[in-house]
């Protein structure tokens, strides 16, 4: 099952869609990476997701079942949600804040002991969050999230503003979540980097359109970039290559080529050796999921 569905859904501030007909599908049990520049349009999705703003058009399914205003309260309690900055009480500590959020929520308050375990913050429970980190702040902002044991948790940035150990130590957490608290997880960023190592699908919008959707394995398959020939008799490759109808970059004492299939690849190999070109080595380089990222953003094209 799909935890989100959405179909044809826009939002529109005048003439300018800052949604436009995205349909995403975020399977059960899967942390999924919603990926964009700023202004990209993630948080208004997320926003429309969680009923905070209403479509211009199109729908929003949640746990399987189509949201409307006679279920929302419903689905949203099984719901957790992380949208900006945690809104917390900087006067109390984090085991009141979290006992003012199990009495809103109509949750036990014995689950604040489940919670805090979750994101590493039993030892500082009795501390004044006003006193907290970032970090710690932004953990405690999951803790609240995860009272009532949500099926669905919808993180917005959750690591924006945190040094390289926070955005650790939040990686780590938000890994184990499918597996440890049975919660499929939405989360966005605009660093593909910072979440490639933590996430099972992706989607990657910009300017409101779904430019990429599908298992980060699929994505990786748009990595495959220029082949590098290193040859003993560079101008000698290079004729054989161009008769060929190949185009020939030089780098160097090496010939570069566009992306080729391993069979095509072969041959050329093949025949360079017996021109008598001295085939030394050939190295396929990879564009990182940055590099792929940067350029469905920059293009536009889908890569589907």
């Amino acid at each position: 099952m799909n935890v989100i569905e959405t179909s044809g859904l826009c939002k529109q501030f005048g003439s300018h869609f800052a949604v436009d007909h995205v349909a995403m599908a975020v399977p059960e049990g899967c942390v999924y990476g919603f990926i964009g520049p700023n202004g990209a349009g993630k948080s208004t999705t997320m926003k429309m997701l969680l009923g905070l703003c209403h479509p211009t058009a199109g729908h929003v399914q949640l746990l399987g079942k189509a949201m409307n205003d006679q279920n929302r309260l419903a689905l949203l309690r099984q719901t957790g949600s992380l949208i900006e900055n945690p809104s917390c009480y900087g006067h109390l500590t984090a085991e009141e804040n979290l006992q003012i959020v199990a009495d809103l929520k109509g949750v036990d308050k014995k689950d604040i002991d489940r919670v805090l375990d979750i994101v590493h913050l039993q030892k500082d429970r009795r501390r004044k969050v006003g006193q907290y980190s970032l970090g710690m702040r932004q953990r405690l902002g999951i803790a609240m999230a995860l009272l009532g044991g949500p099926r669905l948790l919808i993180l917005d940035e959750p690591t924006n503003g945190l040094d390289p150990a926070g955005i650790q130590e939040m990686r780590a957490l938000i890994a184990g979540m499918p597996r440890e608290c049975g919660t499929s997880v939405l989360i966005s960023s605009h660093l593909l980097s910072e979440l490639e190592q933590i996430i099972d699908q992706v989607g990657i919008i910009n300017r409101g359109r779904l430019l990429f959707q599908g298992p980060l394995t699929e994505l990786q398959k748009h990595s495959r970039g220029d082949v590098v020939l290193r040859l003993l008799h560079p101008e000698q490759g290079a004729a054989v290559l161009q008769r060929s109808g190949l185009t020939v970059r030089r780098e160097q004492q090496d010939l570069l080529l566009p992306p080729l299939r391993d069979a095509r690849l072969a041959e050329l190999v093949q025949a360079l050796a017996a021109a008598g070109a001295g085939v030394v080595g050939v190295t396929v380089r990879s564009c990182t999921l940055e590099e792929i990222f940067l350029n469905l953003t920059e293009s536009g094209v889908s890569a589907q």
